[in-house]
C-alpha cells in the first residue's frame, strides 16, 4: 500500500487506478499459472493491501460449465440462502505464482499504467488545443523539430517552422498547441511556430491591458519569420492602446519580437471606419486618401510620392498583410499619378 502511495504522488496517477491496474494483473497472473478459464477476480482490501481470487459460479439447475455454473443443491450444502439464478463466489488457491506469471503481472501493471498515463497526458493537452506552450528542443528529425514539454513530445513539422528560423537543440521555444492525436503509441502533440494564434497568445502573455480585457486584437495578418501587423483598440477611452502593447521604451513588443527570432511587428490602430482602417494598416506608410469602391471591396489608396515604395513594401509584402489585415483589396497609387 505504501508503493502505491508513493507511485500516485510521483506519477500522479489515483490510486484506484493504479489498484484496478493490480487486479487485471494478478488476474492475467493466476489464469497463466493454472491454465485456467475459470470465471475468477481478483479483490485488492484497500485497507489492508491483502489479496484474494475468487471464482464465481451462477447457481443452476443443469451444470454446463463447471467452472461457471454450481447445482442448486451443491449451493445449498454451502448456504441454505442461495436460490437458481443467484452466484456463489468462493477464494481459490492463488498461492506460488511461477515466474513466467509473475512477469505477466508485471508486463499488464506496465502497460496498464502506460495507458492510464496517455490517457492523462492526452487530456491535459487536448485541454490546451489553441494554446502556447513553453519547452526545449531535443533534437531535430529528418526536418521535425521534437520538443520536450515535461510530460509529453511535441512535434514541429516543417510546414509549421517559421521561415529563416533555426532550431538548435536545448534551446527552449514557446509554440502553438496545433492538434492533439490519439496513436497506438500515445498522444501525438502537433506545434506551430507560423500560425498566427502563437502571436495572439504571445500579445495576451506580455500585455496584462490585453489579459484584462482593456485592449483587445481585433485582428491580425502574419508572414512567420518575417512580418506581421496586429491591429487592436482600447475598451476604455483613457487608454492608449498602442503605447499598451509597445510597452515603456518598446519593452512588451520587444519580448515578443525576440521570441520570434526578430520578425517585424507593425501595431495598428483599429478603427470601424474601413476608410480609416486602411490608411492605419498601412503603417509605417503615410496615406494622403482612401476611397473605398463597397461593391467590389477594393480601396484605392493615395500616399506621397517619396512614401510609395514603403506602403508597397519588399515584395509588395505592406500591401499584401494590409490587405489580409483588413479583407479589402488595396490599390496604391502615388499622388503623381492621381
Amino acid at each position: 500500500m505504501s508503493a502505491l502511495d508513493q507511485l500516485e504522488r510521483e506519477r500522479g496517477i489515483s490510486k484506484d487506478d493504479l489498484i484496478e491496474a493490480m487486479e487485471a494483473a494478478l488476474l492475467s497472473a493466476y489464469r497463466k499459472h493454472f491454465g485456467t478459464a475459470e470465471n475468477v477476480r481478483v479483490q485488492f482490501d484497500r485497507e489492508t493491501g491483502n489479496i484474494k481470487v475468487l471464482s464465481r459460479r451462477e447457481v443452476v439447475s443443469q451444470v454446463k460449465d463447471p467452472h461457471k455454473d454450481i447445482l442448486v443443491s451443491e449451493a445449498k450444502r454451502k448456504s441454505a440462502r442461495y436460490q437458481e439464478g443467484d452466484y456463489v463466489e468462493e477464494e481459490v488457491h492463488s498461492q506460488g505464482f511461477g515466474r513466467i506469471a509473475a512477469q505477466t503481472a508485471k508486463q499488464v501493471v506496465m502497460q496498464k499504467l502506460r495507458d492510464i498515463e496517455r490517457g492523462m497526458i492526452y487530456e491535459e493537452f487536448s485541454e490546451r488545443e489553441g494554446d502556447v506552450v513553453t519547452g526545449q528542443i531535443i533534437r531535430v528529425d529528418r526536418g521535425v523539430v521534437i520538443v520536450d514539454l515535461g510530460r509529453a513530445e511535441g512535434f514541429i513539422l516543417p510546414q509549421e517552422q517559421a521561415r529563416g528560423e533555426r532550431y538548435r537543440e536545448r534551446d527552449r521555444i514557446k509554440s502553438y498547441v496545433l492538434e492533439v492525436k490519439k496513436t497506438s503509441k500515445g498522444p501525438q502533440i502537433l506545434l506551430s511556430r507560423t500560425h498566427p494564434g502563437l502571436l495572439k497568445r504571445l500579445f495576451e502573455l506580455e500585455v496584462p491591458e490585453i489579459r484584462d480585457g482593456v485592449v483587445e486584437i481585433k485582428g491580425l495578418a502574419r508572414e512567420a519569420g518575417s512580418r506581421s501587423k496586429v491591429a487592436v483598440t482600447a475598451n476604455l477611452p483613457e487608454v492608449d492602446a498602442l503605447g499598451a502593447c509597445v510597452g515603456p521604451r518598446g519593452s512588451r513588443v520587444q519580448v515578443i519580437v525576440q521570441e520570434l527570432r526578430g520578425e517585424r511587428i507593425d501595431i495598428i490602430q483599429w478603427d470601424d471606419d474601413p476608410q480609416a482602417f486602411v490608411g492605419n494598416a498601412l503603417s509605417p506608410a503615410r496615406v494622403i486618401g482612401v476611397e473605398l469602391n463597397r461593391a467590389d471591396r477594393v480601396a484605392r489608396v493615395v500616399v506621397p510620392d517619396n512614401q510609395l515604395s514603403l506602403a508597397i513594401g519588399r515584395d509588395g509584402q505592406n500591401a499584401r498583410l494590409a490587405a489580409k489585415l483588413t479583407g479589402w483589396k488595396i490599390d496604391i497609387r502615388s499622388e503623381r499619378n492621381m
